[in-house]
Order: structure tokens, then C-alpha cells, then sequence
């Protein structure tokens, strides 16, 4: 009786190197395409032409559309809102300065002209689809209220705020910084806050927190200020 032998594994042979640089113009060309036509305005056909690319080179770096919108939203909140944003000064004293750091970047990024236009987008086809909505809701509001959430719990554990509930208090916060305003740029009824307008809102905000969250028993030599 002959002996059966299993059969070789065959390993995929390796592809040719991905080039960066033709990723960093298929990136570019999403974020300008999307918030330009819409979602759904918006083809991978579009998308290589824009970046120089072929369709080929396209879909070897990105599986489909929404892959990629969702990749360049994720990248544009973490290129907006790094780590560093939130670090405290050695004294570790200094709470209001890193709010009000994080607040101006914040709005920055959620006031800007593409970013209400996503939004735009997305509330329009939310009814006939709401699972990109679902997804980019955890790349990009959720993934700008998670280090936020980090150092509110940092702060708590160090005395320096009084904050029971960090995931909460940091979903107020960012709540507070859009205010009503954020709401009017939406549904197109407000323009853009002067640059003025919007320091004196985000000073405003961090003001009425910091207050909110003051520690009860505050240890020697530590301020909230």
C-alpha cells in the first residue's frame, strides 16, 4: 500500500514593494475628492486619476472606498490630535493650559469646511445606510474623545481634577466645545467663527470645566489653574 504524503504548503511569493509616496497621493486625492462630491459622488476610477495612480496600484494599497475614507479620516484626527497634545509640563501643573490646547486643535479640526461636510454626507445617507456612519464614528469622534478621556483619568489619579467618570466627562467636554455653533454650521445657517470668536469660546469652555471638576481636597502645592 503506497504511503500518502501530505502536499508542500505553497507561501505566497512576495509582491512588489508598496511605494509610499503613491499612497500619500492616493491619501491626499481621498481627502480631497470625499468632502468635494459626497461618498457616494466620489469613484476609486476618480480617486487614481486624482492621485496619478492606476486602478491596480489603487486597490493594491486599499481594499475598497470605504476603507480608504475611513483610513484618511482616522489619519486626519491622529495627525490633529497626537499624544504630545496632551502632555503636562514637569510641574504637572498646568490642566487649563493643556485644555485649552487641546480645544483650540479640536475645533480646528471639527469646524473645518471638509470635516462638515462629511458630516453633511454622512447624516444624508444614514438612512439607507448607517454602517459607514457606525464605523466612522469610532475612527474619527471617537478616536478625537479617546486621549482626551486618558488624560482626564491621568489627572484624576493625580489629584489634579476631581473627574469620578473620565469617558463622560470627556464626551461633555467635547460636547461643550462644539456648542451650538457647531450645530448652526451644519445645516448651513452660521459661518465660520472668527478666529477671535472662537479663542474666547474655547477659554470660555475650559473655564466653566476646569471649575466643574475642581479637586475637592487638593494636595499641597497643586492647582487646577
Amino acid at each position: 500500500m503506497p504511503l500518502s504524503v501530505a502536499p508542500k504548503k505553497r507561501h505566497p511569493r512576495p509582491g512588489r514593494p508598496k511605494d509610499p509616496a503613491k499612497r500619500e497621493a492616493i491619501f491626499e486625492a481621498a481627502k480631497k475628492l470625499f468632502p468635494e462630491h459626497g461618498y457616494d459622488g466620489v469613484s476609486m476610477d476618480a480617486i487614481a486619476a486624482e492621485a496619478g495612480v492606476s486602478k491596480l496600484t489603487l486597490y493594491s494599497h486599499f481594499k475598497d472606498k470605504d476603507e480608504l475614507f475611513l483610513i484618511a479620516v482616522e489619519a486626519v484626527c491622529k495627525q490633529q490630535l497626537p499624544p504630545e497634545v496632551f502632555e503636562l509640563g514637569p510641574d504637572r501643573s498646568c490642566i487649563r493650559e493643556v485644555l485649552l490646547r487641546a480645544g483650540r486643535r479640536f475645533i480646528d479640526l471639527v469646524a473645518g469646511e471638509n470635516t462638515i461636510q462629511v458630516y453633511r454626507m454622512l447624516a444624508a445617507r444614514a438612512p439607507n445606510n448607517s454602517e459607514l456612519s457606525d464605523i466612522f464614528f469610532e475612527v474619527g469622534p471617537r478616536l478625537t474623545i479617546k486621549p482626551l478621556e486618558n488624560f482626564l483619568r491621568e489627572a484624576d489619579k493625580s489629584g489634579l481634577l476631581d473627574v469620578p467618570d473620565p469617558v463622560q466627562s470627556a464626551e461633555h467636554l467635547s460636547s461643550l466645545f462644539k456648542g451650538a455653533w457647531h450645530t448652526r454650521r451644519i445645516i448651513g445657517c452660521s459661518g465660520q467663527l472668527s478666529p477671535e470668536e472662537m479663542d474666547a469660546h474655547v477659554r470660555s469652555v475650559v473655564d466653566l470645566f476646569v471649575r466643574a471638576h475642581e479637586p475637592r481636597y487638593p494636595s499641597a502645592g497643586q492647582s487646577s489653574q
